[in-house]
């Protein structure tokens, strides 16, 4: 025994010496080589190392939720619904399937001029990376600007407040009249009906009276240069347009006439609080080629937006004939309105003859309560 209590001193202070010689030649190597300070970390670094770690968080303390399932597999699986809403919803998930565009959009040197490529964020939003990632750097806008809101929103647009360089026109009077751009053409819509497929401004508010109803406020999806927010202002009517400048400035031909440009794409969840818009116009922009789970995510979006008693207008809304009837029929009866006008017209253009497509135009009123 006293042996054994020898040997366990020996080791102990063998222990003890051998500590103290490495602290002294660990502090006498600090002494006579001093490392020089690290170099300090870029801040925009340092903000993206911040964001991949709060996601890599995100993700572990999702991972690490238990879920009410009996399997193992199962509780390991992310659920389906919740990898359409990703691909569906605005929080820029489709950002990873498009990553050589996103590095290029994001490769520009802080505080200064932001690179001309309005084009790219175009593209990217239209991908559903949206919404895109904020950037340190100064916008590029026009010098000439007018210095006041023009009196008439359909006197003609100042081609010298446009940067033009994003687009193939050069001038608003190069666009097709069609497209919106041409004011004279424009101040002639929504004030009388052609056919049963329109429907008037002086047409929908007597509707709204008749209902007891009143429209006040509106927001208009794909509303393109905003004719009908214009066309509304006279009847103390605030409309704001949803649009995209894909290819024409809509953005800049909107504001340019004293109207809000909300530049959102149609996959985004509508930028309003739940029950606050009396009417909400569906244009051509949303039409059959909008997925058919997407739109349907578009309309209960709508719907959220909507206070009761409100109105959705789906203005010359262009399919084929036979998927009017199997496929959206369906998809808005789901919202149980009642339906006010419903008129339904073969497309008669040289595209609608060849695939058989109908318009149809609908005005749709949202219960009041549920």
């Amino acid at each position: 025994m006293g042996l054994t209590m020898g040997l366990n001193l020996l080791l102990l202070l063998a222990m003890v010496a051998t500590n103290i010689l490495s602290l002294y030649h660990l502090s006498s190597t600090l002494q006579s080589k001093p490392t020089p300070p690290p170099a300090p970390v870029p801040d925009h670094l340092r903000h993206q190392l911040n964001t991949i770690r709060a996601t890599l968080t995100h993700l572990t303390r999702l991972r690490s939720t238990p879920t009410p399932t009996t399997s193992s597999s199962s509780s390991s699986a992310t659920p389906s619904d919740l990898l359409l809403y990703t691909h569906l919803a605005p929080i820029a998930s489709s950002c990873r399937d498009n990553p050589d565009l996103l590095h290029t959009y994001m490769t520009y040197t802080p505080f200064s001029l932001c690179p001309d490529d309005s084009h790219l964020a175009e593209s990217l939003i239209l991908r559903g990376c949206h919404p895109l990632p904020r950037r340190r750097c100064f916008a590029r806008t026009s010098s000439k600007l007018p210095s006041s809101l023009p009196s008439d929103p359909f006197s003609p647009l100042p081609d010298s407040a446009v940067l033009w360089t994003k687009y193939s026109c050069k001038s608003f009077s190069c666009f097709d009249g069609g497209l919106g751009f041409n004011m004279k053409l424009e101040s002639s819509r929504f004030t009388s009906s052609g056919s049963n497929l329109d429907l008037s401004i002086p047409q929908l508010l007597l509707i709204a009276k008749d209902a007891s109803s009143v429209i006040r406020i509106g927001l208009d999806v794909g509303g393109g240069t905003g004719t009908f927010a214009a066309k509304m202002k006279p009847y103390n009517v605030t409309v704001v347009s949803t649009t995209m400048s894909q290819g024409a400035p809509y953005n800049e031909a909107t504001a340019l006439r004293g109207l809000v440009p909300l530049h959102a794409p149609l996959q985004q969840r509508l930028p309003m609080f739940d029950g606050v818009m009396d009417l909400v116009r569906c244009g051509r922009a949303v039409n059959r080629w909008i997925p058919t789970v997407a739109m349907e995510f578009l309309f209960f979006d709508v719907d959220r937006v909507l206070r009761g008693g409100g109105y959705l207008w789906l203005d010359h809304f262009f399919s084929k004939g036979a998927d009017l009837q199997k496929v959206y029929m369906p998809v808005i009866g789901k919202l149980g309105y009642k339906k006010v006008k419903w008129t339904v017209a073969n497309k008669t253009d040289s595209s609608g003859v060849k695939n058989g497509e109908v318009y149809l135009t609908a005005l749709l009123q949202k219960p009041v309560s549920r």
